[in-house]
C-alpha cells in the first residue's frame, strides 16, 4: 500500500507517517518544508517520495495530484491546515483567505480527484483531518471553526454516498479536540487548555480510518463532548465556546 499524507512535517500528520510506515506501507508525503520532509524520510523505514508544495496555491493542489496520481496511492490523508485567534475584524483578511484555500480548497481539490481514481478502482482510503471545531460555531475562531465545519459535512456526505453506492472506497473525518502541536504558535494563541499528544490522535485516525468511520473522536473525553452538545442550544453553545476561546489569548 501506499500513503499520500499532507502537511506530514510536524504534529498529527507527521506522527501518522511513522505509524503507517511501522506498518510498512510506502508514502508520499507533502508540504512546504522540504528540510523537514528529508529529515522525517530518513528516520522512516519504508520508501519515501517528498513533493514540495504549498497547497494554499490551487496550482500546488493540481500539481500534486498530477505528480502522484500514477503512484497507485490507496490512501489519501489531509492534514494540511492552519487557524487564527482573535476578534474576526482583528484577524487580516489576507490571512482567513490563506486559511479558507488550504483549510477547505485543497482538501476538496485533493479529495474529489483521488476519489474519482479510488472509485474507478473501487479501493482506497480519504481522512480528513477535521476537529470538534467543526461540531459549533467558533467566536475568537470564526474562520477556523467554519473551514472545519465544511470539512466535517462534506466528508459525511461523500461517506453516505459510498455507503448507498455500495462502494468499497472508505471516507473518515478525524474530529479532535486539543491536540498538542505547533498549531497554538500558528493561530497566534498564547495558552490553550490541557490536551492530548498528538500521537495518540494520529494512531486513533488511523484505526479509525481503516475501520471505516464516518467520524472519528480521538478519547472519552472527547466522545462526551460530542454527546453533550446534542442537548444544549445553540445559544449555549456560543457563549461556552466564547467562554473557552478567550481563555486562550
Amino acid at each position: 500500500m501506499k500513503a499520500l499524507i499532507t502537511g506530514a512535517t510536524s504534529g498529527i500528520g507527521r506522527d501518522m507517517a511513522v505509524i503507517l510506515a511501522k506498518q510498512g506501507i510506502d508514502l508520499v508525503i507533502a508540504s512546504r518544508d522540504t528540510k523537514k520532509m528529508h529529515q522525517l524520510a530518513r528516520r522512516l523505514p519504508v520508501n519515501v517520495k517528498i513533493v514540495t508544495v504549498d497547497l494554499s496555491k490551487e496550482a500546488d493542489c493540481y500539481r500534486l495530484y498530477e505528480e502522484t496520481k500514477n503512484e497507485n496511492i490507496d490512501i489519501l490523508i489531509n492534514n494540511a491546515g492552519f487557524g487564527a485567534f482573535g476578534p474576526t475584524w482583528e484577524v487580516p483578511l489576507e490571512t482567513e483567505l490563506n486559511m479558507i484555500d488550504l483549510n477547505i480548497r485543497a482538501v476538496h481539490i485533493l479529495t474529489k480527484l483521488f476519489l474519482q481514481d479510488f472509485m474507478a478502482k473501487d479501493n482506497g482510503y480519504i481522512l480528513n483531518v477535521a476537529s470538534s471545531a467543526g461540531f459549533l460555531a467558533g467566536p475568537l475562531m470564526s474562520t477556523y471553526y467554519a473551514t472545519k465545519s465544511y470539512v466535517l459535512r462534506f466528508t459525511e456526505a461523500i461517506h453516505e454516498e459510498l455507503l448507498r453506492e455500495g462502494s468499497n472506497v472508505k471516507i473518515s473525518a478525524l474530529c479532535p479536540g486539543y491536540v498538542e502541536t505547533g498549531f497554538d504558535k500558528r493561530a497566534n494563541v498564547k495558552h490553550s487548555i490541557g490536551g492530548v499528544s498528538s500521537k495518540k490522535v494520529a494512531k486513533a485516525g488511523i484505526d479509525g480510518m481503516f475501520r471505516g468511520d464516518v467520524v472519528i473522536l480521538p478519547g472519552i473525553l472527547m466522545k462526551l463532548t460530542y454527546v453533550g452538545e446534542k442537548f444544549l442550544t445553540e445559544s449555549l453553545m456560543l457563549k461556552a465556546a466564547y467562554t473557552a476561546q478567550s481563555k486562550k489569548g
